[in-house]
């Protein structure tokens, strides 16, 4: 499903074209840059996924909307294009940019060196833990209460991996989606189920009867704009546009749009 947005331009094209370190593309010899095609084209085509509110969701007019919907509209306006949201999974983010359906993936997608192998990633835009979302009435608080227990992840997650890593007793059920795993754990079929704590959060202050446990599965993750293998050009725009979308405020008015609260972590890890 793809969904056109037009949006306003503020940026020139010119000043588009000198936020790039230069013309010459890819460091694999391209003779253009996705940051060129891009402007020619008027259209900037974004991965999200449109069913995992407040990231990314449908409103009742039928149009995309949420976090990351922003973030890419934003990213558009920078360049003086409309932009294209293009409905992804989890496990199509990859693909999506290999076969050139998509210019970026703007859909929580976390920076990992095995996924680096494939993609390119900016630097972070936001981060979150990796949290378990259960019934009040589940009596599970950790990871060590996942014994025998059914955890609901989405496919092309890294969340499975975590889990076992920390209760391989553990059973784990890939859904398609992040909403599929949460109606699993709210219809019983999951006794929990692990994703981004941004996430999770806005789901349990929907449903009374859920809760966010403490426990977190992972250590802090930094979510990225994920751009094709190799185009150095593109990369060194989305990250300068990046900087200034995070020190403007703009960002952080954002994040408090969404999901009513300061971002809790800093966008960069210290060691």
């Amino acid at each position: 499903m793809a969904i056109c947005i037009g949006v306003t331009a503020v940026a020139s094209l010119s000043a588009c074209t000198s936020a790039s370190a230069g013309t010459s593309g890819s460091s694999s010899g391209q003779t253009s840059s996705t940051l060129q095609t891009v402007i020619k084209r008027g259209t900037l085509n974004v991965a999200s996924c449109l069913t995992f509110p407040p990231f990314g969701s449908m409103d009742k007019s039928n149009k995309p909307q949420g976090f990351d919907v922003d973030v890419a509209t934003a990213m558009a306006t920078a360049l003086g294009v409309k932009v294209h949201i293009v409905d992804t999974t989890s496990a199509n983010r990859i693909p999506n940019l290999q076969t050139k359906k998509v210019d970026a993936v703007v859909c929580n997608f976390t920076t990992t060196a095995e996924r680096a192998k494939q993609v390119s990633f900016s630097d972070p835009y936001i981060v979150a833990g990796e949290v378990l979302l259960v019934k009040k009435s589940s009596g599970i608080d950790t990871l060590k209460d996942l014994t025998g227990k059914t955890v609901a992840v989405t496919k092309g997650s890294t969340n499975g991996d975590a889990v076992k890593a920390g209760n391989p007793k553990a059973k784990i059920q890939e859904y398609d989606t992040s909403s599929a795993a949460v109606l699993a754990v709210k219809q019983g079929q999951a006794d929990a189920m692990v994703e981004d704590s941004n996430f999770l959060n806005y789901q349990a202050k929907q449903d009374p009867s859920l809760k966010v446990t403490k426990d977190s599965v992972v250590p802090l993750e930094y979510n990225g704009i994920g751009v094709p293998l190799g185009d150095a050009t593109w990369l060194q725009w989305v990250n300068t546009w990046l900087r200034e979308f995070n020190t403007s405020g703009q960002a952080a008015d954002l994040y408090k749009k969404w999901f009513g609260v300061d971002r809790p972590y800093p966008l960069n890890p210290s060691y």
